[in-house]
C-alpha cells in the first residue's frame, strides 16, 4: 500500500487540469480581461478628446446622451465616454485632456440606457467636471 502520495498527486494533477475549463479562471490566468480593456486594468485613465458625440438612449426613453469620442495617453486606444451633468458638455473641447473612469456596468459593460459607452468623464485639465458643473470652480486654460 505504498501509493497514497501518488494517488493523492493524482487528485492534485486533476483539479489543476478541470480548472481550466471553467471560464472565469481562464481568462484570470491568461490575463484576457487586461488585454481587453483599454484602461490595461487601471482604474482611471487619461485622454485627448477628439470629438464631441451624441449617442441615442435606448428604448423605450427617448434622448441625445452627450458623450466625448477620446485617444488614450497610455496605449492610442479610442473610447467614448459618458459627461454627466447638466451642460458638462460645455465645459470639454476638442484636444482638452481629459480623465475617464468605468461607468460601472454589469462585468464591464455599458451601464443603463447608453449603447456601448463604457466610460464616463471625471476630470477635464485636472479640475473636476462636477465641481464645474456646480459653479465651484472654473475651467482652467492650458
Amino acid at each position: 500500500m505504498g501509493n497514497g502520495k501518488y494517488a493523492a498527486r493524482k487528485l492534485k494533477g486533476d483539479r489543476e487540469n478541470f480548472r481550466w475549463s471553467d471560464r472565469k479562471y481562464l481568462r484570470r490566468a491568461l490575463k484576457l480581461n487586461v488585454k481587453a480593456d483599454p484602461l490595461g486594468g487601471a482604474p482611471q485613465g487619461r485622454g485627448i478628446v477628439l470629438e464631441k458625440v451624441g449617442v441615442e438612449a435606448k428604448q423605450p426613453n427617448s434622448a441625445i446622451r452627450k458623450c466625448v469620442r477620446i485617444q488614450l495617453i497610455k496605449n492610442g486606444r479610442q473610447v467614448t465616454a459618458f459627461c454627466p451633468g447638466d451642460g458638462a458638455i460645455n465645459f470639454i473641447d476638442e484636444h482638452d485632456e481629459v480623465t475617464v473612469e468605468r461607468i460601472g456596468g454589469r462585468m464591464g459593460g455599458a451601464k443603463g440606457d447608453i449603447p456601448g459607452v463604457r466610460f464616463k468623464v471625471t476630470a477635464v485639465n485636472d479640475m473636476s467636471l462636477n465641481e464645474m458643473v456646480i459653479g465651484r470652480k472654473e475651467k482652467p486654460m492650458r
